[in-house]
């Protein structure tokens, strides 16, 4: 009887053990790749800890409030990497990470006053003239290698990445009869909790910085953007179809998780507002409905009734991937804002609806057979407009990020975060 291999075993292997073997190989690979850059990234933790916190605390040149809003848990984190260290460069790496993995409270502090960090030190680079030379000298130090003082900050940022990729790679190549398969288990789903977080933290940052530059283009401060759980989702331009008449007039549209921002340009004439715009209307999301008036097939652009509590708009685009784009963008963020659960006191007496009458019934049929008359002789309206429309909408082009742009932008400028 022949030994037929493991279906999982790739060609050439001849054996379970000779699969081992490969395996085995890989990991001891990653596991000395993992121990070659722990010892480089102890050693630039040192330079922080030792040339920036210690001797800056010694000489009294920045406030203790200060020093931890710009180094925060470094010092913790230096410390608990010389015991990883310790522990991975004598083999015990299930151990060490494992151990490593009880500590990373001090990493969760660090990722969560990252930006806070870059904002306080580029304070005091501008208004401190003592530490912007003590920074200059330090950095000039041989140890430093060219090293900014900026991209050590970034280092336990960039090396929880690393932990993930190396942790994956030992548990990929780990059998899970390995005495060390449960803490390097462990230790993958603990940092990667971490790597999570870094994630989440930036996707707010970009869309602080958002909300911010968007607040910046508006005129004054009557119109907040800003608000507690508001997200950023797109901008552009559309044509608003007043209810009388064809003469549709193109609007800047600011589209928000629970609001529709409508904002028309400030004269170009304005010494201080020529480039900003005025908020004409805000229209919350959470009781409106979307649909397509027409062009639900591949023709030039489409419109859009969009009906509000108290106001109802109509929005035109004669570029079709523009058009579609709107649309889905402002139906995601109302299903989301719909589907979310509320909460209504009411008392016992109306919380029960009176139930409707016939005449009711053939009220409400022949108001939506008037309303359905009305849609279609809009429809036969605008599509002449649509077809002497030959340029895509106009868009506002978009000021660069101080630090960092969105996580996507499609090519019709939608930017969800």
């Amino acid at each position: 009887m022949s030994f037929s291999p493991h279906p999982s075993v790739p060609p050439g292997c001849n054996s379970i053990q000779e699969q081992r073997d490969r395996w085995e190989r890989k990991r001891s690979r990653t596991a000395r790749e993992l121990v070659q850059t722990e010892q480089r990234y102890c050693q630039q933790l040192q330079l922080v800890t030792t040339f920036f916190v210690e001797i800056l605390k010694a000489k009294g040149t920045l406030r203790q409030d200060i020093r931890e809003g710009i180094f925060s848990s470094m010092k913790d984190i230096h410390s608990v990497n010389q015991s990883l260290l310790v522990h991975l460069e004598n083999g015990y790496f299930g151990k060490g990470l494992d151990r490593f993995c009880s500590h990373l409270h001090f990493y969760n502090t660090y990722v969560d006053n990252i930006y806070n960090a870059n904002k306080v030190l580029e304070i005091q680079l501008k208004k401190n003239k003592a530490f912007r030379r003590f920074k200059k000298l330090q950095e000039a130090r041989p140890e430093f290698n060219n090293y900014k003082l900026e991209d050590l900050l970034q280092l336990p940022i960039q090396r929880i990445a690393q932990y993930e990729h190396f942790l994956q790679d030992l548990i990929a190549n780990t059998s899970s009869d390995h005495p060390e398969f449960g803490q390097l288990s462990r230790a993958v789903a603990a940092v990667c909790e971490v790597s999570q977080r870094i994630q989440e933290n930036t996707r707010c940052h970009e869309n602080h910085l958002q909300l911010c530059r968007v607040q910046k283009l508006l005129k004054g401060r009557k119109t907040r953007v800003s608000a507690a759980g508001r997200w950023y989702i797109r901008e552009g331009w559309l044509k608003m179809v007043p209810p009388k008449g064809v003469e549709a007039k193109p609007k800047m549209f600011f589209l928000f998780s629970d609001m529709l921002l409508q904002a028309t340009r400030c004269s170009a004439l304005h010494p201080t507002n020529g480039e900003k715009f005025a908020g004409q209307h805000s229209y919350p999301l959470q009781d409106s409905t979307i649909e397509k008036v027409f062009g639900h097939t591949r023709s030039k652009g489409g419109l859009l009734s969009l009906t509000f509590p108290k106001a109802k708009l109509l929005l035109m685009s004669s570029n079709q991937q523009d058009f579609n784009d709107w649309y889905e963008c402002l139906s995601s963020a109302i299903r989301k804002l719909q589907s979310k659960p509320t909460v209504v006191h009411q008392r016992d007496e109306v919380c029960h609806k009176p139930l409707r009458s016939a005449v009711d019934s053939n009220n409400t049929t022949s108001s939506s057979s008037g309303r359905k008359r009305n849609v279609e002789h809009t429809e036969d309206a605008l599509k002449p407009l649509l077809e002497q429309e030959g340029s895509a909408p106009k868009r506002i082009k978009q000021s660069d990020a101080p630090e960092q742009s969105s996580s996507d932008a499609a090519s019709s400028s939608c930017v969800i975060l």
